[in-house]
């Protein structure tokens, strides 16, 4: 069994600190949405005399104050990836951990996305798409914009090398 405090293999490359932060935002927009069913089912509940007041917004409450300050940053922590002049190695998870490889040869083509709150962070997530059907997605969140451009200049590059 894997030790939870395992920190990724020294060949990989961590993904930017700062994509800990762009997960506590997206965290907190999910949370502020279920915060405001529980409220008001709460709020409802209690009128029709169903439960006392804060039966649900309580351990609603603490499951976003747990979620917003612990879960960005262990998330964060279990994202890692190398680069080769053959492949792209992704590793991401800690109960269920990929390890996923992708050979430059078997790319399709290489997305290079923004999102809102990914931009406010000057971040960006490259996507690979290979061929095949199983698992031919392969993402990479939290990567400054210009080293995920730069991956995807070097992937495209050795692609045409390849190709020619």
């Amino acid at each position: 069994m894997t030790d939870p405090n395992e920190t990724p293999a020294p060949d990989l490359t961590p993904i930017e600190p700062a994509y800990a932060q762009v997960i506590r935002v997206q965290i907190t927009i999910s949370v502020l949405v279920l915060l405001g069913i529980a409220v008001a089912a709460d709020f409802a509940l209690v009128d029709q005399g169903f439960i006392s007041r804060g039966m649900i917004m309580i351990p609603v409450a603490l499951y976003a104050l747990f979620a917003i300050i612990v879960m960005p940053g262990r998330r964060w922590q279990r994202w890692a990836y190398a680069r080769t002049g053959e492949e792209l190695r992704v590793v991401r998870g800690w109960l269920f951990r990929s390890d996923t490889i992708v050979p430059w040869r078997r790319v399709q083509h290489i997305d290079v996305d923004q999102g809102p709150v990914e931009r406010m962070f000057g971040l960006a997530t490259i996507t690979v798409h290979t061929a095949g059907t199983h698992n031919s997605t392969v993402s990479l969140p939290g990567l400054k914009l210009d080293d995920a451009n730069d991956l995807r200049d070097a992937m495209r590059a050795r692609i045409l090398k390849d190709a020619g």
